[in-house]
């Protein structure tokens, strides 16, 4: 191709882009940054088109033959794209499997814009679409690829089976994306890009509120989309810490010993130091903790068991707790069924090995709370940080907060937002982050 023949298809393919922004713009204007935030360059290897979150790659002769035959399949493509970014599909993969995700992030993408009910993108549901939607939505009450990760996940797709979703909702070239063909970038630049569009799902939360929840109907639900992929997420592990209180421990301070003194007194007198490392040191760990699991019937065993397994483990990390330490577990669904003390790893394996879920009846968190303020009051708790509490359903919520902290830890991989007091921490945490081993367990974590 010649340079000037470059050139011609170059802003061609601009201008059809910018066409599309256009259209999209008029509909979902609460989408303006998002959509600006794109730039367009022409690659002829591209297919159709494709974005690495800060570019849209566009092969000309291709884009352009859709402007000509399909003008809402060319706003979908732009709007397919601009939501991968925006759900931070690109930067969000993690361990899971490529081709498996990029599947998910698609039938995510193209659920959301098939329920968009605007004219500029709006087209019948295909049969073989229709039918995955109706699947999904028995498990999911909004559609995430996370989500959809987890059910492609279980259902074990042949190749063949797997093929024929790809092709039933292939839309982009993913070949861009960070890891990709095109798209291998370090972690930095992945962790830059993820801040890039964090900031634009930020600002456009806070735009798309003034618009309102009618607007957000028409919309396919965008706005609790982008409410739910605008959740900071924070290592567990990180989180738990913030249960810890200061104490000193015997140990060697290293930290506050000055090796110049030390030397100097072995110089001078021989094997005399003029002083000597502290033996104790302060340390931030956890000492009192309270955790309580719903026992209701909406709660699995599986899960519960799992929760337990990991967070006791944490807990009874080196580096996260003291030597004397207790551990309350408390079972409960509208009234306390169990609770078990936990000082020591012996303890806790004890008590996993034996565990077995007792209740079964409603949810209510009262009776958990003034179980523990009447163990307060016998002595039983000197210096209690927090409390956790594990469930996956509604309950009845104490009317007043407690002098200590507490975080509700809600397990549902269909992510239904659920109300918790002023007082307290929200945790979203899904079934596939718990289950799966060998993985760093994040939480959403929404502080209300």
């Amino acid at each position: 191709m010649s340079q000037k023949l470059s050139e011609k298809w170059d802003s061609i393919g601009k201008e059809i882009l910018g066409t599309a922004r256009n259209e999209l713009y008029l509909n979902m204007r609460f989408l303006d940054l998002a959509l600006c935030s794109l730039r367009y360059q022409m690659d002829t290897k591209a297919q159709t088109a494709g974005c690495d979150g800060y570019v849209i790659y566009f092969e000309p002769y291709g884009l352009s033959e859709l402007f000509e035959k399909d003008r809402k399949r060319l706003n979908r493509l732009y709007l397919h794209m601009v939501f991968h970014c925006l759900f931070r599909h690109l930067t969000r993969r993690g361990a899971r499997l490529e081709y498996l995700w990029h599947l998910a992030c698609d039938i995510a993408v193209e659920a959301m814009i098939d329920g968009v009910k605007k004219r500029s993108v709006k087209m019948a549901v295909e049969t073989g679409r229709a039918a995955v939607y109706k699947a999904l939505s028995e498990r999911l009450s909004v559609v995430t690829a996370e989500g959809v990760y987890h059910i492609l996940h279980e259902w074990k797709l042949t190749k063949e089976q797997t093929d024929k979703l790809s092709e039933l909702f292939l839309v982009d070239d993913h070949s861009f994306w960070p890891g990709g063909e095109e798209g291998g970038q370090p972690p930095e630049a992945i962790s830059e890009l993820e801040r890039h569009w964090q900031d634009i799902a930020d600002k456009m939360e806070t735009e798309a509120e003034t618009f309102g929840r009618e607007r957000d109907e028409e919309t396919g639900g965008l706005l609790e989309q982008v409410k739910l992929q605008n959740r900071r997420r924070q290592d567990y592990r990180a989180f738990l810490r913030k249960f810890s209180v200061w104490r000193e421990e015997m140990q060697i301070d290293a930290d506050s010993f000055d090796y110049g003194f030390y030397s100097y007194g072995l110089r001078l007198y021989g094997n005399l130091p003029l002083i000597e490392p502290q033996e104790f040191k302060e340390t931030k760990k956890i000492q009192e903790f309270v955790i309580a699991v719903d026992t209701s019937m909406s709660c699995s065993g599986e899960l519960v068991r799992a929760f337990l397994t990991e967070t006791c483990g944490i807990l009874f990390q080196t580096e996260s707790f003291f030597k004397k330490v207790k551990i309350h577990i408390i079972q409960c669904d509208e009234k306390v069924q169990e609770d078990t003390v936990i000082t020591g790893r012996e303890d806790l394996e004890k008590f996993a090995g034996q565990f077995e879920i007792k209740g079964g009846g409603g949810t209510d968190f009262r009776p958990v709370f003034a179980h523990v303020e009447a163990l307060r009051e016998q002595g039983e708790f000197r210096r209690l940080k927090g409390l956790l509490y594990f469930t996956d359903g509604q309950g009845i919520y104490p009317a007043k907060r407690p002098d200590y902290d507490v975080a509700f830890l809600f397990m549902k991989e269909d992510y239904t937002d659920m109300s918790v007091p002023a007082w307290a921490m929200k945790l979203i945490l899904t079934k596939e982050d718990l289950l799966e081993e060998g993985k760093r367990l994040d939480v959403d974590i929404r502080f209300v």
